[in-house]
């Protein structure tokens, strides 16, 4: 088989025509330093080989433009690159970012439960199911929610002060107690929060 062209493309890509017909899209930087010019011989084995390096460099620099945004968990970007990326190359680009100390997954948890907890106010609980959800495992996930320092009732008034301040309304009262259950509080915890708002509570909900 020979290389008969090759047509640059969109986003660092380049057509590869052999035998006058077209055979697949490569990345151009890596069709420069394997030499795979026009005119060039080539056999299957050639082909499997730059059809791998290509899959794997864009599969990292697809890890790379992620973690440009934001820091990520191991699962969490390997499942957003193999959308695009087969599973080898995924695996193989974030244990790369892994080994350059890119992704972390303790340092990744620590920010994440804390961004959870300030500006979500989620309950311990939450926060464990939120980073197991991320790939984090149970483990880690629960020893760092354990570190965390959390008052419970101060966490509950956040969340009603700053989305369900009318508690009056029977609606607003049992969206709230919704949300707040969604958030890993437990019944005891929300009822002993609202009865400083009404002194009225009851066991109703």
């Amino acid at each position: 088989m020979k290389i008969t062209e090759i047509k640059p493309r969109r986003k660092r890509l380049s057509a590869v025509y052999i035998n006058g017909e077209f055979a697949v899209s490569l990345d151009t930087q890596t069709l420069i330093e394997n030499r795979f010019d026009v005119g060039r011989e080539i056999d299957d084995e050639d082909l499997h080989e730059i059809i791998k390096l290509s899959n794997e460099r864009r599969a990292k620099e697809k890890a790379l433009w992620l973690l440009s945004y934001r820091e990520h968990s191991k699962k969490e970007l390997e499942d957003k690159i193999r959308r695009t990326a087969d599973e080898d190359s995924a695996q193989k680009a974030v244990d790369r970012m892994e080994e350059l100390g890119l992704v972390d997954d303790e340092r990744f948890a620590r920010h994440y439960a804390e961004k959870l907890l300030n500006s979500k106010h989620m309950s311990k609980r939450g926060i464990a199911f939120e980073l197991t959800r991320k790939g984090i495992d149970k483990e880690t996930a629960e020893q760092l929610c354990d570190e965390l320092d959390i008052d419970v009732h101060e966490q509950i008034r956040a969340v009603i002060e700053k989305k369900y301040r009318n508690l009056s309304d029977e609606k607003v009262k049992r969206r709230a107690v919704a949300a707040l259950q969604r958030l890993g509080y437990r019944w005891d915890d929300i009822k002993s929060v609202l009865s400083e708002y009404n002194e009225d509570e009851t066991d109703e909900f």
